[in-house]
This record gives structure tokens, C-alpha cells and sequence, in this order.
């Protein structure tokens, strides 16, 4: 029999979390999978106290309430649930637990707290986002964010790195499962203002370069069974023309690599994935080529 699918997702009662768990149920759903809920009491934050006669912890017992809401949540979702309460480093932990051996997707917000009221959980996904050797779904829980269940259209910004190509296969797979147009988009980095013969040369062989990438990944995406490929090369900043694309498009899931290429032939990617993260209009799924250690 084919394994379950496993959804990871740590919460810490923020809205980004929240926003993430609800967006995590709906993949759970059409997936018929499992999820679990994890909520870290962070041993570095001040926690114990006096409850009657016993000596408590309050963020234990938080996380406790917490992981009953969002257990609550599920079951009228029709989603099976395992929940966790552990101590120790929030970032460290959620990577710990997010290996490929337990689980086949993580989910979290964008940002979150620690603590009561410290909102913190934004460098804690950077940390599980460029650590995981699981894809890591992001979701923004901002008025300018939504998060469209199934996908329609899939955007997957390329520049033929390692990385990207598995961002490629990721969205096609995805793709290909919701029926969806998969979008694929190069970036070529802005004219700069001062313009010589050699800079534009460099720009041409740079959009030749990477009109190649994108032939090369509508390929896999029709091996993979995506009926639907448009390609497109654009030229200004990733992440500005990322997000404009998804607001122009109408895409409803960002498929991206967590690294890139840089030099003067390649673009670079991967320093550009944890701002696109805190601004995409829609959910973000960064994934990491499998075959990398660090």
C-alpha cells in the first residue's frame, strides 16, 4: 500500500498559524492525509509558575490549549490529527522533526510569537525553510494575502538551477494533480543605468539563456502530465516581478527553490525566497534539491 501522506504543521496560536493550519487542512483534505500538530515551549522564554500548590508550566500548558483548538478544527474538517507538546529551541526542533523519513510536507505561517505576545515565528520559518529536506509551505495571514484551495494556477519563478529544476518537477507534480496551468517565469536582473554595448549583450545572452530554462522545464512538466504550460521571461527584480505576475495571473500557489545561480551567466534565487515569502500574495512552497548536504 502506498505510505500516507504526512503534513507537519507547528503552531503557536498566531494568525499566520492559524492561517496555515486552516490552508495545511485543505491540502489535508484533498490528500486524505495525516496532520500533525506541534507546538514548541521554547526553553529560553521564562514559563514556570505557582497554579494552587504546584509549580506549572505556562507555556506547556498554553501549547496544550492551543493544540486542542487546532485539534478541534480538524475534526470538523473530517482530518486525522496527532498532536506534540515539546520543549526546547523552536527552530531547532521543527527541523529536527521535519525530515523526509516522518513526513512529506511542512506548514507554517510567515511570521508568529513566542511567548505571550512576541511575534517571532518569521525568523523561525527562514531557519526550517533553508534547513528542511522537506518542502515547506509559507502562508501570510495579511489583508493583502489569500490562500485559494485546490490551485488553478501554479507559478514556479526558474533559473535552471539544481534548486529550481526541483522547484520545477514539485510544481508539475502539483500541477498535474489539481488539473492547473503551471507558469513558469525567468527573471532577467533590470538594464543598469548606465548602458554600454557589453551590457547589453550580456542582457541578450542572459534572456536566451534563460528562454532555454524555460523550454527545458515545460518539458518536464508535460513529461509530468500538465497539460497547460506558459512560459515567460521578464526583466526587473525577482521579487517584484514574482509577486506581479501572481496579482496579474491570478496564481494561487508560488513553487520556489530555496538556492539559485549567481554569476554573470545566472540569476540568484535563493536570496531572494525569504522576501518573497513575507510579501506573495499567495502561499509559498520552497523546496530544497534533494541531493544536497550541508
Amino acid at each position: 500500500m502506498p505510505t500516507p501522506f504526512r503534513i507537519l504543521v507547528p503552531t503557536d496560536g498566531s494568525d499566520p498559524a492559524a492561517a496555515a493550519l486552516e490552508h495545511a487542512l485543505d491540502v489535508a483534505a484533498d490528500r486524505d492525509a495525516t496532520v500533525h500538530l506541534l507546538y514548541v515551549a521554547d526553553t529560553k522564554e521564562p514559563s514556570l509558575t505557582r497554579l494552587g500548590t504546584d509549580v506549572v508550566d505556562a507555556l506547556e500548558i498554553e501549547g496544550q490549549d492551543i493544540l486542542s483548538d487546532a485539534a478541534d478544527l480538524a475534526d470538523e474538517r473530517g482530518v486525522t490529527v496527532t498532536t506534540d507538546v515539546v520543549q526546547g529551541d523552536p527552530r531547532e526542533l521543527i527541523a529536527e522533526f521535519a525530515t523526509a523519513d516522518e513526513y512529506d510536507l511542512v506548514a507554517m505561517g510567515a511570521h508568529g510569537r513566542r511567548g505571550i505576545g512576541e511575534y517571532v515565528l518569521g525568523s523561525v520559518t527562514d531557519y526550517v525553510v533553508n534547513r528542511s529536506d522537506v518542502p515547506v509551505l509559507t502562508v501570510r495571514a495579511a489583508d493583502d494575502a489569500t490562500q485559494p484551495f485546490p490551485y488553478t494556477d501554479v507559478l514556479v519563478p526558474t533559473d535552471g538551477s539544481d534548486h529550481a529544476t526541483a522547484a520545477v518537477e514539485l510544481g508539475a507534480e502539483i500541477g498535474a494533480h489539481h488539473g492547473a496551468t503551471l507558469h513558469l517565469l525567468s527573471v532577467v536582473d533590470e538594464v543598469p543605468e548606465v548602458v554600454d554595448v557589453e551590457s547589453v549583450q550580456l542582457s541578450d545572452q542572459l534572456e536566451e539563456n534563460l528562454q532555454a530554462v524555460l523550454d527545458e522545464g515545460a518539458a518536464i512538466a508535460e513529461r509530468a502530465g500538465v497539460d497547460d504550460v506558459e512560459t515567460t521571461v521578464a526583466t526587473g527584480t525577482v521579487p517584484r516581478e514574482v509577486t506581479s505576475y501572481a496579482d496579474a495571473e491570478g496564481i494561487d500557489l508560488v513553487v520556489m527553490g530555496t538556492h539559485g545561480h549567481t554569476g554573470l551567466d545566472r540569476h540568484l534565487l535563493g536570496s531572494f525566497t525569504e522576501r518573497l515569502i513575507r510579501t506573495s500574495p499567495v502561499p509559498v512552497l520552497t523546496t530544497r534539491e534533494a541531493d544536497e548536504s550541508e
